[in-house]
């Protein structure tokens, strides 16, 4: 760890491990976990698109996620039952599979997608993470207590006379960017899993709202430092390991 080589990617993935729960928690409290995955799909077809195009890949992702995170929040207006979220899952992956089908770059971009490059991030890419990170920390301080009143007093908006969507969108812009960094260097499925696992356990587990976001975060970082030092030693594939790592606690807690 005292070379750049493993330290730069491992404070990468540190901060997205500790930001990624917190936006799970209250992706979990609203129902709409499935959007994490949904908005990690599309963010991967919105950088294969871009490097198809000549553009920067990550620009692409996090342009293509943005997209959805506003799209999204106008769609569950008239789309009810998770379907704005299932309808953006399918649509980019079919996007992301098609160009990877297609485009020779894009393939080999899609499976570092898919699978995670982690160790590959840079000092650059750990400038973006971790002003990222805070951001959505920050963001996520100032729109918790609406959440909480949009979601467990949904009157109290309307009884003001206040909306309650500007609320919703800038919470889904929040998780759409962070999650198409997190995809850009975790992968999409490494990613979800610490959207879904942590603040599945913490909820189950957890007495109060604080305790359950300090535990997600906690699950997170604990399961992120595993993954890293075992897939580090055994030499395997960071995504899976962190992955299989959630699946087993989950098993084990819950």
């Amino acid at each position: 760890m005292g070379f750049d080589l493993f330290l730069v990617p491992f404070l990468t993935g540190l901060a997205l491990a500790a930001a990624l729960p917190l936006i799970g928690c209250y992706l979990r409290l609203r129902d709409e976990w499935l959007a994490a995955l949904a908005y990690a799909h599309v963010a991967a077809g919105g950088a294969l698109a871009a490097l198809v195009a000549g553009l920067p890949p990550t620009l692409g992702g996090l342009a293509a996620a943005a997209l959805a995170g506003i799209g999204r929040q106008f769609a569950a207006l008239r789309l009810s039952g998770g379907a704005s979220q299932a309808l953006l899952l399918l649509g980019g992956w079919s996007v992301a599979v098609l160009l990877a089908a297609n485009q020779p770059l894009a393939e080999r971009l899609a499976h570092a997608l898919f699978d995670g490059q982690l160790y590959f991030s840079d000092s650059a890419r750990l400038s973006w993470v971790a002003a990222s990170a805070l951001a959505a920390v920050a963001g996520l301080r100032w729109l918790s207590r609406r959440l909480l009143l949009s979601r467990l007093y949904p009157d109290l908006f309307r009884l003001r006379g206040l909306a309650a969507w500007p609320v919703g969108l800038g919470f889904d812009l929040l998780a759409a960017l962070l999650l198409a960094l997190a995809t850009m260097s975790l992968g999409v499925m490494a990613s979800f899993a610490l959207l879904f696992v942590p603040p599945w356990l913490a909820f189950r587990r957890a007495r109060g709202w604080r305790q359950t976001l300090a535990w997600a975060v906690m699950g997170g970082v604990l399961a992120y430092g595993a993954a890293f030092a075992l897939a580090l030693y055994f030499d395997q594939p960071f995504g899976p390991v962190l992955a299989l790592l959630l699946v087993l606690a989950g098993l084990l807690i819950a």
